[in-house]
């Protein structure tokens, strides 16, 4: 249990490492994050992201932060419902909070639990070195609901960034669904997105789809690092491939066959050359599709329209 603060009181945040790749778009994803974790997990209201006067504002409306959230280096509430959050490291709040101070973002939390800033103090029993800390100060809305993350300073290019992270804000079509996560509409003119649990980790220039994976594998979890964004094809491309091969609705099996009968010409999606796709019972190899009636019999009567059309079209 959380003790009751009468003072103000400084609490190190013990940040050794400062992720200098970081910018301020990254530190303002893992805010809204924890505030889309602590929706999951409360079943509360959904955050706000809204512009005031004295700022941009992140709030939810679940239990509040207690300053003892900034010692945690996994949540382990969120580790046990992991189906319903897109993070389980707390750590990543203190790297947002350190990448807002390095960038001048000025910060003032407020929960019902106590009032928080930022400043450089001298770490306990070292006067001569200075780290940063947590100013824990009596709550000045103890009868408020939810935390509420005021970011000074941030501009309205960095908060879209933020939010272009996440599949909710992004807006991008959902094509189909499977138990393993969702094949998306890829957006003209831009790269795919892999998402995995609604937030963005990758771009992908070869791939015609966007996907978002909802179940991890061990390769994947073990890849995800703290910050997110560095992961590697290696990491996601069996999941990618098992959404896509889960795949039954005839808008992805005419994309499919639509993209592999261009191959002829070279103007297909290069992740489509050399693989096999399933959809809707349809088995289609780029290499074997084209003179292969008992493959083409197999497929929906949808595929197999959308490939005499293409065939015919790079004759």
């Amino acid at each position: 249990m959380a003790r009751s603060l009468k003072h103000a009181a400084l609490f190190d945040l013990n940040v050794e490492k400062i992720l200098d790749h970081w910018g301020v778009p990254e530190a303002v994803r893992e805010v809204i994050a924890n505030a889309l974790d602590e929706q999951a997990l409360s079943r509360t209201a959904e955050p706000q992201i809204v512009k005031r006067r004295d700022g941009w504002h992140v709030t939810d409306f679940g239990r509040g932060l207690h300053y003892q959230h900034l010692t945690q280096n996994e949540n382990p509430e969120k580790r046990r419902r992991a189906e319903l959050v897109v993070g389980k490291f707390g750590v990543g709040l203190k790297d947002a909070l350190a990448t807002f101070y390095r960038r001048g973002i000025d910060v003032m939390i407020r929960s019902p639990q106590a009032d928080i800033t930022l400043r450089r103090a001298a770490k306990s029993n070292f006067a001569d070195v200075k780290t940063l800390h947590a100013v824990i100060a009596p709550a000045s809305e103890p009868k408020r609901r939810g935390t509420d993350f005021t970011l000074r300073g941030l501009s309205d290019a960095d908060m879209a960034a933020a939010r272009d992270y996440f599949l909710r804000f992004a807006g991008d079509e959902e094509l189909e669904r499977t138990d393993l996560g969702s094949i998306l509409n890829r957006t003209p003119d831009e790269p795919a997105r892999i998402y995995v649990k609604g937030v963005r980790i990758a771009m992908e220039e070869q791939f015609l789809f966007s996907y978002n994976i909802t179940s991890t594998t061990a390769q994947l979890q073990r890849a995800l690092n703290r910050e997110r964004t560095n992961v590697g094809r290696s990491a996601y491309q069996d999941r990618v491939k098992a959404i896509l091969l889960k795949g039954k609705s005839e808008t992805v099996a005419e994309q499919l066959v639509g993209d592999l009968t261009r191959i002829p010409a070279g103007t297909n999606t290069t992740r489509s050359r050399g693989s096999t796709f399933r959809s809707k019972r349809c088995a289609y190899s780029p290499r074997k599709a084209r003179r292969s009636s008992s493959a083409r019999s197999r497929c929906s009567p949808t595929a197999r329209r959308s490939w005499r059309r293409g065939r015919t079209a790079t004759r």
